[in-house]
Parts: C-alpha cells; structure tokens; sequence
C-alpha cells in the first residue's frame, strides 16, 4: 500500500516554520510521506534541512507582498506566477492528498496551485488578524484554524476554526542544568531570557546591552541577539551569553530562564505561555509592521500574562521600570499562566488537520 503524501509550507520567519515543525514527527508516526515547498534562500530552507533532513524540500520562486510602493511591487507578481507554476509542477509529481500552509509570502503560490489542482489546503493562523498573505490564500482554502479566538471575526464563518496554540512537545522536555551548563554561568541569580525572533531585533539588543551593569546586579542573562548581532566586546562578560540563533539548545535554554523579555510573535508568546514564564513583551511597533504584535501582547496583557512596553515608549528607564514591573508581578502572572487553557499537541493538529484530506 502506497504511503499518503502531504505538502508542508510555509516561511519567511521561523515562526512560519515552527508549526510544521512541531506536526512533522506526528505526520511521521501517522505513516506520511512529507514534502516541504518552500523559497530558494529562506530561513524555512535552513531550518527543515538541517532539522529534517530526510524531507525532500522544494524551493520555488517567491514574491514579496508589500504594503508600501516599491518599484519590486511591479516586478514581484511575475516571481509569483513563476512559483504557482513551479508548485503545480511539484504537486503534479508528489501526488498529496492534502496541502498544510502555515503562511508566509511563499505560501500563496503553493496554495493556488493546489486548488488548481484539486488538492484540499488548510491554512493556519496564528495573529490575532490574518496576515497579508493568510488574506490572499483564504479564498483557496478548505479551512482556516486559528489561535487566538479573535481571529474568527475576521474570516468566513463556515470554514475557520480557533483551536488555540500548538506547542512543540520538544520544548517541555528541556532541562535547567543543561542550560545553566551551555550559558557557564557561575552564580545561581535569577535568569533573564531575551529572544528578539529569529531575525534578531536591533531594538531589544540596544535595551538590553544598554542596561547591561544595572541588570547583570540581579541576573544572569541569555540573549539570542540574531545572526550577525553577537557583540565582541562582550563575549567574555561574566553573566552574559549571547547566541545568534539557538535549536536544539533552546528548551534548555527556556528552562533555565525565570524571566522572558521578547518581541510579541504568536507563536513564542503562546509557547512562554505553556512553560509558564513571566514575559516582558516589546511588540513591534506599528511603524514597522501591520501591528500584529502590538493585538497579541495587548490580549495578553489583558489576560495577566505579561507586561507590555510598546517600543515607541522605549528608552533606557522605562525598559528597566518595566523589567522591575514584571519581577513584582511574577506571582499574579504566575497564577494566570495557571489557569489558562493547554495548549493543543501536536497529534491533535495533526488529526484536525488531516479531517479535510482529500
């Protein structure tokens, strides 16, 4: 009996990643054959190859949706038309039964191809508002599943269901000594973890290293500070671990640390949410985004599960005023974390996901 074969896609950002991730080892124990369609030089490229390097992955041509005039906005349509053809082609071959898109620029033309080809396509969304790309896949689609129960008022009655959060079973498996060992910390202070994605955000290592000898009196810090932003100057500083860009090392990482400070991504917010670690959210600001960010670190806030700095009101105090703001409220926070809603595992999403195979 032939295996049943399922299109993974997704990327841009490791957060449009992460889901497939967390679902691959699930689709495996189901008995399918996995295929990843992804862009020629994403970071969702780097992560599945090296991650998974027994999934066969795809790289097609990729447009990027801008809100703003770029004279590429005339250009980038044509990468897109190039990408549904060169998915259609790979779906044509590969055969799947189902196609999971989790979102991302190089999404959309994977999307059309399969509906193209007659092929049922779920669409998950993590922000609380669907993303540009989400926007223009939805119409394709056979259903949409989203995390934030918001969301639903922004999508087709009939095919969109909230979920909630998918987290990866990976990261309750880390352990606190291992990831007090990795960092060499020699005193037992508190942990303060700042993550700014997976791009790194030059907002939150300016915090951070600014503030550096206020905080480094109270805690050990681990920064994942982005690729090409370690500092040299501070490699040997006692206290103070950088790391571009953590895998594997991250659940160990995220068990050593007491505090979270970090950007509002759906996906890592909900993910300190289900490990129960008290965050400091600095969500990207409005200027520099759709303000997705600033929507999922408000509904947290609202919910008791974080403190909230917008980057606008940023500067060297009120970071260390609102870093002070979350020690005080660790317990409160603590205890909302508590009685929030588990997050779904990762063969739940899969089982939901596979309702609409063809």
């Amino acid at each position: 009996m032939n295996k049943k074969t399922i299109i993974l896609t997704g990327g841009g950002t490791a957060g449009h990643v992460s889901l497939n991730e967390a679902i691959i080892p699930a689709l495996e124990e189901e008995g399918y054959s996995i295929h990843y369609i992804g862009s020629h030089d994403g970071i969702e490229k780097e992560l599945i190859s090296k991650n998974f390097p027994e999934i066969p992955y795809h790289g097609i041509a990729s447009g990027k949706l801008r809100r703003y005039f770029s004279l590429k906005n005339f250009t980038d349509p044509f990468k897109v038309l190039a990408g549904i053809g060169q998915a259609f082609a790979i779906i044509k071959k590969v055969k799947p039964s189902i196609v999971f898109s989790k979102g991302g620029f190089v999404s959309v033309p994977v999307v059309i191809a399969a509906k193209l080809s007659n092929i049922p396509v779920v669409i998950h969304e993590s922000d609380v508002t669907p993303g540009l790309a989400n926007k223009l896949a939805q119409p394709f689609a056979s259903h949409i599943f989203t995390v934030f129960k918001e969301t639903l008022n922004y999508l087709p009655k009939e095919k969109a269901t909230c979920t909630g959060s998918v987290v990866r079973e990976q990261l309750f498996k880390g352990n606190k000594m291992r990831g007090l060992k990795l960092c060499g910390f020699e005193t037992r202070k508190p942990v303060l973890l700042v993550m700014g994605g997976s791009l790194g955000s030059v907002v939150l290592n300016d915090a951070i290293r600014s503030n550096l000898p206020e905080i480094l009196k109270d805690f050990n810090v681990i920064h994942l500070c982005g690729k090409g932003n370690v500092d040299s100057a501070l490699i040997e500083l006692n206290g103070y671990k950088q790391f571009e860009y953590v895998t594997t090392e991250l659940p160990d990482l995220i068990s050593a640390a007491d505090f979270v400070v970090s950007r509002a991504g759906s996906n890592s917010i909900f993910e300190f949410l289900a490990l129960k670690k008290p965050m400091l959210l600095i969500p990207l600001s409005s200027a520099k985004s759709r303000g997705d960010q600033i929507l999922n670190a408000t509904l947290f806030k609202k919910q008791g599960f974080a403190e909230v700095l917008e980057e606008e009101q940023l500067t060297k105090e009120t970071f260390m005023e609102s870093l002070q703001s979350l020690i005080k409220h660790k317990q409160s926070i603590l205890d909302a974390m508590s009685k929030a809603e588990s997050p779904k595992t990762p063969k739940e999403m899969v089982q939901l996901i596979l309702r609409y195979e063809k």
